[in-house]
């Protein structure tokens, strides 16, 4: 490799920021233990078996000063390990992804326009880094590699400087139907469904397309509770059911300094609180659906951002949906003047009133214009 100019180090967001402090040593989470004793064995248990490090990288974005870079070293098997060097190609998914050894603290470097930054992930193997950087807006393509792994390309949107509109989609109940109880939800999507197994909401992805004709410009992403490990398994589902290309907000699912398992809700509230620092111009359209906390985050958020949110669109499930969910939202979203709250049970409803709204445009289009051409295929 070529040698690096020399520059101020950029902090990753990921930086190890769990490690334990003079009040915390001796108070360490039992699951904290237990997670860094199972950690241990998946890394000895991996390199035995000939295990390579590997960089599965995802969609990242940012604004024309600066790039979020996110991605996961694992050790894989070197039959997987090939396949991350094409974001969209078949690779490794399923209960591999959850059974790979993450590399805690792994170094990497991350080639963005010529210039190599060295950033490292967090104990869990996720590199979550935000480096200053000039980019002009549109799409870009990434490279990271760590330590003898394979050199990856990554996607980032750059968010261009005059932007004022953009949408922040759930996934699950969203833009895919799961049809299944919530406790075995991610299980079953993780270890049994690949994307060609999953289904897609009716008419979410007609209603996306819609507002990327209206809005070229505005970045889609995509906040979900679902964990890391089957990023890339969404990005195909995402790819070939046409929804418009965008940066995934996922999360990780081990424990915490205090307590077992990581908040979805709470990844869900920082990770808007996030996009309103980090973007105070845009105005959001958050779409999600009515079972369980959408409703109640997305109100919440918009009380206290009422100058960053545009409309509140809530997919209303089907009764088998909703028991299948665990039921509906019991509050429902509270009052958030000034913001219109759309409900309908599929993407041709919602169309219509995001219509009536100004939201996207009323359009005449062809049955013989393609669709295809107008959306963005990048992902990770």
């Amino acid at each position: 490799m070529s040698p690096r100019p020399m520059k101020p180090r950029p902090q990753s967001d990921a930086v190890d920021n769990e490690g334990p402090t003079p009040l915390s040593k001796g108070r360490r989470h039992l699951a904290m233990r237990l997670d860094d004793a199972w950690l241990g064995f998946q890394t000895r248990l991996a390199i035995r078996r000939g295990r390579v490090e590997t960089v599965i990288p995802y969609t990242g974005y940012g604004s024309t000063s600066w790039v979020r870079v996110l991605a996961r070293i694992v050790r894989s098997d070197p039959r997987d390990a090939a396949g991350h060097t094409n974001p969209l190609q078949e690779s490794m998914r399923g209960w591999r992804n959850f059974t790979s050894a993450p590399v805690a603290h792994a170094q990497v470097n991350v080639t963005i326009a010529g210039t190599v930054f060295d950033v490292r992930a967090d104990r869990g193997g996720v590199v979550d880094a935000r480096i200053p950087v000039a980019l002009d807006a549109g799409w870009h393509t990434i490279t990271l590699q760590s330590g003898e792994s394979e050199v990856v390309e990554a996607p980032v949107e750059i968010v261009a400087d005059d932007a004022d509109f953009g949408v922040v989609s759930d996934i699950d109940d969203t833009v895919m139907v799961t049809a299944l109880p919530r406790p075995f939800l991610a299980a079953w999507n993780t270890f049994v469904l690949n994307e060609h197994a999953r289904t897609p909401t009716p008419g979410m992805a007609v209603l996306y397309e819609r507002i990327a004709r209206t809005a070229p410009s505005a970045p889609v992403l995509y906040l979900s509770t679902g964990a890391w490990n089957v990023a890339p398994t969404l990005s195909r589902f995402l790819s070939r059911n046409l929804y418009p290309a965008g940066p995934k907000l996922l999360t990780d699912w081990g424990p915490t300094p205090d307590r077992w398992f990581r908040s979805g809700q709470e990844h869900k509230k920082t990770s808007l609180e996030r996009l309103a620092e980090e973007f105070p111009n845009i105005k959001w359209l958050l779409v999600g659906d009515d079972g369980q906390h959408d409703e109640s985050i997305y109100s919440e958020f918009a009380q206290r951002h009422p100058a960053n949110v545009r409309a509140i669109a809530i997919r209303q499930l089907s009764a088998g949906e909703a028991v299948l969910a665990g039921g509906r939202s019991k509050s429902g979203g509270q009052p958030t003047p000034g913001i219109p709250w759309i409900y309908a049970p599929d993407g041709a409803g919602m169309s219509a009133q995001l219509e009536e709204l100004g939201v996207i445009r009323n359009e005449v289009r062809s049955a013989d214009d393609p669709e295809e051409g107008e959306v963005h295929t990048a992902s990770e």
